[in-house]
C-alpha cells in the first residue's frame, strides 16, 4: 500500500490513544517521546492530526453514530476519530481509508474490524466534507460542561465553546515595542499591549524571535502582571514562575525579579529565554512552601490549577482529565496564597491568578483569602486600567477572563486575577 502519511497518522492515533485511555496530556506524551523518530514535516503533521481530533472529537463522534450502531474498541474508535476529522478538514488529503485501515489492521486485536473501518470510512468520505460545515459546535465532556454551565450560564459556555473550537492565534509580548513587534511579525497590537499573530508560521524563524525582542504568551496570562504594574527597583517573587513569560514581563519593567519553581527542566527553558531576551532574574528551583525568603514587596503567585482556561490551545485537556484532582488543587492553591502572603513586606501586594474557568479556583479563593486573613484586602485601584473592560470585573474586586471574550479578534485564555494587598 502508499505509506505516504502513514508514519505520522500512526504516531496521531498513539497520541490520542494515550490521552483517552491513559489520561496522559498531549505535552507529557510528546515530551516523552512520541515524536522523536519521525521526520520535521511529519513531527509537525501527527501533533496537528492529533489536536484537530481532539479538538473536533465530538462532532467526530456524532457522525460516526450514523454508520456504527455500537461502538468498536477505543483503537478503532481513535483510528474512525482521526480519519473523519482529516476526510472532512483537508482536502488534499489522500491516502486517509488505507492508512487507517493499515493501523487497525496491524493490531492483533483489532485486525478482524479492518473491513468495519473500511466500509464506515468509504461511506463517510462521501459526505464528510459537506456534513462537517453543517455540523454543530463540538462540546465539552459532561464532566466539565456542567460546572462551567451552572458557574456561567448556557449562553456563555456555548460561546466559551465555539472559542474552543477555533483554536488559539499566536500572542507575543513585546520587551519592549509592541509597535514594532506588530510590524515585524504582521500581527495586530491588542488594547492590553500584546501582539497578535493570526497566521503564524514556526515561532523559532519569525523576526524578532532571535533578536529577543518578544516572547510567546497569551493575551490573558500577560494581564496579571499588568495589573500589578511594578515599579523600576522593586523585589518581586514570581511563585511557580514557569514556563516564565511573567518572570520575563517583570524583568523587563525594571522588577528585582526572584523566579521560583519546582520543575528543573522547564526552569532551564526560562533561563533560556532570559538569556535570549537579554533580560536577568534570579532563578530558583525549589517547591515554592520550601522557599521561606520574606520582604517582597509583591508576589506573583499563578498557582497550579486544573487549566481549563486553556482548552483552546489544549484540547486535550477534557480528555486527559476527569476532575477528580480538582480538590487538591484548590486545596493546594489556598496553602498557596497562604504560604506567600507570608513573603511579604507590609503593604506588600500578592497577585494571585490561576488559568482557570472554575469560581473554586478563582472568585471563591480570594472572597476565602479575605475570611481567613484580618489584614488583607483587594486592591480595586489596581483596575483603573483604560484596557479592562467593565464586564471583566467580579463583584470582589478581581478580574474574570474567559475564551468567549473578544470573540472577532480570536478570544483569549480563560484567566482569574486579583490584586491583595496587606496592610502596611
Amino acid at each position: 500500500m502508499d505509506q505516504t502519511g502513514l508514519a505520522a497518522r500512526s504516531t496521531a492515533h498513539y497520541i490520542l490513544q494515550q490521552v483517552t485511555t491513559v489520561g496522559r496530556l498531549m505535552s507529557e506524551v510528546i515530551g516523552a517521546g512520541a515524536l522523536d523518530d519521525l521526520a520535521p514535516d511529519d513531527r509537525a503533521r501527527a501533533q496537528r492530526l492529533a489536536t484537530d481530533a481532539l479538538r473536533g472529537l465530538d462532532r467526530a463522534d456524532k457522525m460516526l453514530r450514523q454508520h456504527v450502531k455500537k461502538a468498536p474498541p477505543i483503537f478503532v474508535q481513535n483510528a474512525l476519530r482521526l480519519a473523519v476529522v482529516e476526510l472532512a478538514t483537508d482536502g488534499s488529503a489522500h491516502g486517509v481509508v488505507n492508512s487507517y485501515v493499515e493501523i487497525v489492521a496491524r493490531n492483533k486485536r483489532t485486525e478482524k474490524l479492518k473491513g468495519l473501518t473500511n466500509a464506515v470510512l468509504r461511506k463517510v468520505s462521501e459526505t464528510a466534507s459537506a456534513q462537517w460545515g453543517k455540523s454543530a459546535v463540538p462540546v465539552m465532556p459532561k464532566w466539565l460542561r456542567g460546572p462551567l454551565i451552572e458557574a456561567w450560564g448556557q449562553k456563555a459556555i456555548a460561546g466559551v465553546e465555539r472559542a474552543q473550537f477555533a483554536g488559539a492565534p499566536l500572542d507575543l509580548t513585546p520587551k519592549t515595542d509592541a509597535d514594532a513587534v506588530a510590524r515585524a511579525t504582521g500581527g495586530t497590537v491588542l488594547p492590553t499591549g500584546s501582539v497578535r499573530v493570526q497566521e503564524a508560521g514556526q515561532v523559532s524563524r519569525m523576526s524578532g524571535f532571535v533578536e529577543g525582542e518578544w516572547w510567546v504568551q497569551d493575551a490573558a496570562a500577560a494581564m496579571p502582571v499588568r495589573l500589578l504594574n511594578p515599579q523600576k527597583g522593586d523585589r518581586v517573587l514570581d511563585l511557580c514562575a514557569a514556563p516564565g513569560g511573567k518572570t520575563l514581563q517583570l524583568a523587563a519593567m525594571g522588577a528585582d525579579v526572584t523566579a521560583v519553581d519546582v520543575s528543573e527542566g522547564r526552569m532551564r527553558r526560562v533561563q533560556e529565554n532570559l538569556k535570549r531576551t537579554g533580560l536577568t532574574a534570579e532563578v530558583i528551583v525549589s517547591d515554592a512552601f520550601a522557599y521561606q525568603e520574606t520582604g517582597f514587596d509583591a508576589v506573583l503567585l499563578d498557582a497550579p490549577c486544573s487549566a481549563t482556561g486553556t482548552i483552546r490551545r489544549h484540547p486535550d485537556l477534557p480528555y486527559a482529565k476527569d476532575g477528580s484532582e480538582f480538590g487538591a488543587l484548590i486545596g493546594q492553591q489556598e496553602a498557596m496564597i497562604d504560604h506567600a502572603l507570608g513573603l511579604l513586606k507590609p503593604g506588600g501586594a500578592l497577585v494571585f491568578c490561576t488559568c482557570s474557568l472554575l469560581p473554586d479556583e478563582g472568585e471563591v479563593q480570594v472572597e476565602e483569602a479575605l475570611a481567613r486573613h484580618s489584614d488583607l484586602s483587594v486592591d480595586r485601584k489596581a483596575l483603573d486600567k483604560p484596557w479592562i473592560e467593565k464586564e471583566w470585573i467580579t463583584e470582589e474586586g478581581g478580574l474574570r477572563l474567559r475564551p468567549d471574550y473578544w470573540p472577532d479578534i480570536g478570544g483569549m485564555d480563560g484567566f482569574y486575577m486579583a490584586v491583595l494587598r496587606k496592610d502596611s
